[in-house]
């Protein structure tokens, strides 16, 4: 399966984004999706998770309120919807699927797409 992440672009803080991040190969739809994100200079982080069947969503507890991750099984597309954006928002964000383990830890993803910048000008 490969994934491709897209809908990043330069925002003013206060703005809205919506990533989208969808699977060629076949259905993901049995594996829970996350997106993180990195900003220059610092570590990749979590930011949302979606169980398989969409019946579980985990975030980041500072983006809790903002951001909302949700999937279309039609679409075979996970998307993170950001809303009220902040300069701290900056980064590459990455979607990635699992077939098990933390929702939050980068290391238990197998699969990742490359990654779509998201700019948040003040």
């Amino acid at each position: 399966v490969q994934l491709q992440a897209f809908g990043g672009g330069l925002v003013q803080a206060g703005g809205s984004l919506r990533l989208s991040c969808t699977a060629s190969g076949r259905k993901f739809s049995s594996a829970a999706t996350g997106w993180f994100r990195q900003a220059p200079g610092k570590d990749r982080e979590f930011v949302a998770a979606i169980s398989w069947n969409g019946g579980t969503t985990f975030y980041e507890d500072s983006l809790k309120g903002r951001f909302t991750i949700s999937r279309d099984y039609a679409k075979n597309t996970v998307y993170l919807q950001m809303n009220d954006l902040k300069v701290e928002d900056t980064a590459v964000y990455y979607c990635a699927t699992q077939e098990e383990g933390r929702a939050a830890a980068p290391d238990d993803y197998s699969n990742w797409g490359q990654g779509t910048l998201v700019t948040v000008s003040s």
